[in-house]
């Protein structure tokens, strides 16, 4: 399969360009989204059932999702990546404005100690996936604005930085640490995609770690959270219920899985098994065998983009490169801290895996990274720069 499937360019004057898409990522992304349909409908059977008397209710909402997703993902694949440079302050403004709202008593919608969500009639969604994507996608216009003096200075480095130290601020008092950690690693990726110097990038990543560690024990529940995965069973009936019960479904997977919809821990033991746990009945029902292939698909998708980033660079295109390297690394990372998560290697964190996990906010923004992504794609193809339209092309 070709690296760029090109509806045919012509080269001739007067003739209008086609749509070139990436094969590959879009076959990843496919998959990924119908395996997610699948186990949210497996995971969630019962406790729709119970909860509404419809055992597909989650599933049918996801399914909505998904095609809304793709629907304003496919929109902003014709929205060229340079019409994203005039929008950098309501960026801004907008990303700020989403997270300040939900902090507003009476617009801020409060579930298990969290005030993450808005909620619009029978309609929720949470501010902070919008905000993050809003944001990174402001920080790569920055720094491509800023380059010279990103690559000159400390200070170029550190304005857009203390920007993103603001946004995670706020994802705090919600709070959302998870959220705010990979909007920071995120972010300070892009900045270094960008030409950041090498001493700034490790300086700020030394600060960081230091500061999160800071901010996890001045809080006990947070620090609860982050010790309790180190021996779960001290405490199975409370702080490790959770990741004990997760254990026992990744376990009785074994090799090829008890079969689809054979999952006993998704029957009310294991909770949040459709949103941040659907690894773990994926890995009960599927095993092994089906973990891999699911874990290669996102990997897929990150080695992908970062490519996709390394051509656009080369080709002259930083902007291109910044956003494609930001989405590699966002989804990189959240789908590797849930996964993480789900087999006892981090703390909790309370991040879905994208494109699997039941939501609809993080589905939204996924899906239109993602159409974002395949656009970066075509015009690094249609530049004629790159070594993309090389490899092949199918009429």
């Amino acid at each position: 399969m070709s690296a760029g499937v090109a509806l045919q360019y012509s080269r001739s004057a007067g003739r209008q360009q086609r749509l070139a898409v990436d094969p590959v990522i879009v076959t990843a992304v496919f998959g990924l989204l119908l395996t997610g349909l699948v186990m949210v409908t497996s995971a969630s059977l019962n406790v729709a059932e119970r909860l509404t008397g419809d055992p597909f209710f989650h599933f049918e909402r996801q399914l909505f999702s998904v095609l809304l997703g793709c629907t304003f993902g496919s929109a902003l694949l014709f929205v060229p990546i340079s019409a994203w440079r005039r929008f950098a302050p309501a960026l801004l403004i907008s990303s700020f404005a989403l997270l300040l709202l939900v902090l507003i008593p009476g617009l801020g919608h409060e579930v298990n100690g969290s005030r993450r969500w808005i909620r619009l009639g029978l309609l929720s969604f949470q501010p902070s996936e919008i905000a993050r994507w809003l944001l990174v996608t402001y920080i790569a216009i920055f720094a491509v604005r800023h380059q010279t003096e990103l690559r000159s200075s400390a200070q170029g480095f550190f304005k857009p930085f203390a920007v993103l130290v603001a946004a995670a601020l706020l994802l705090l008092f919600e709070p959302d640490f998870g959220a705010a950690v990979v909007l920071c690693a995120t972010g300070t990726a892009v900045l270094f995609v960008a030409g950041a110097r090498l001493r700034d990038f490790l300086f700020i990543c030394g600060l960081g770690a230091a500061g999160a560690a800071l901010v996890a024990m001045t809080s006990n529940y947070r620090l609860q959270r982050l010790t309790g995965f180190l021996n779960p069973w001290a405490d199975p009936f409370d702080s490790g219920f959770q990741l004990t019960q997760s254990l026992i479904a990744i376990g009785r997977g074994e090799w090829f899985g008890v079969g689809l919809g054979s999952s006993i821990q998704k029957l009310f033991y294991l909770p949040e098994a459709h949103t941040d746990f659907v690894f773990a009945v994926l890995a009960e029902e599927f095993g092994l065998f089906g973990t891999t292939i699911v874990v290669i698909a996102f990997l897929t998708l990150v080695l992908r983009s970062l490519r996709l980033a390394r051509i656009a660079a080369d080709a002259g295109m930083p902007l291109h490169a910044c956003i494609a390297a930001g989405f590699g690394v966002w989804v990189g990372l959240q789908a590797f801290i849930n996964i993480g998560v789900s087999m006892g290697l981090l703390p909790t964190k309370g991040l879905t895996l994208p494109l699997l996990s039941y939501g609809r906010s993080s589905m939204l923004v996924t899906l239109a990274w993602i159409g974002m992504l395949l656009r970066v794609h075509h015009e690094v193809v249609a530049s004629g720069k790159s070594a993309i339209p090389s490899e092949g092309r199918t009429a």
